[in-house]
């Protein structure tokens, strides 16, 4: 199980981020650097995630103050990230691909019979996890403020 102090895994994922450039590669050594939020969301379109991911755009400004990057990733495909985000008129973050949950079993966050657990790890500039949280039930996430707070943590 990945824990707390090792090297985040690299990915290399394709994903959106709702400008006109359309899809692109995404790596998280891009981002070397910063601090990267990395989100895990089981669907697109799925009642929870659709409040999470929402919550996490309107509060944008905050994950910023930090310096951080926020990443959502999850099975579906782009195409399917591209209508989730237009139906929510968009969301402040880039949506990744993960369709054959490598980055998924990577970071230890498969439940049952494959399906995504609802997680987020805070990476540090170094690409080491400082943070993970990995939901056992699907109907609750990590508010933005235990999640900022654990980036601020970083600096101190």
């Amino acid at each position: 199980m990945l824990k707390v102090g090792e090297r985040a895994p690299e990915f290399n994922l394709e994903g959106v981020d709702g400008t006109d450039g359309g899809a692109r590669r995404y790596t998280l050594s891009e981002y070397e650097g910063i601090p990267v939020v990395l989100v895990f969301y089981p669907a697109d379109n799925s009642p929870v995630c659709t409040v999470q991911l929402r919550s996490y755009t309107d509060d944008i400004g905050a994950f910023a103050s930090v310096g951080a990057q926020v990443l959502a990733l999850s099975p579906q495909t782009v195409d399917d990230h591209v209508g989730f985000a237009e139906q929510n008129g968009g969301f402040a973050f880039p949506l990744l691909a993960d369709v054959d949950r490598e980055v998924g079993r990577n970071y230890d966050i498969l439940g049952p019979l494959g399906f995504y657990r609802r997680s987020v790890f805070v990476i540090d500039a170094a690409g080491i996890v400082r943070w993970a949280r990995r939901a056992t039930a699907g109907l609750t996430f990590r508010p933005v403020s235990e999640i900022v707070e654990a980036v601020r943590s970083l600096d101190g």
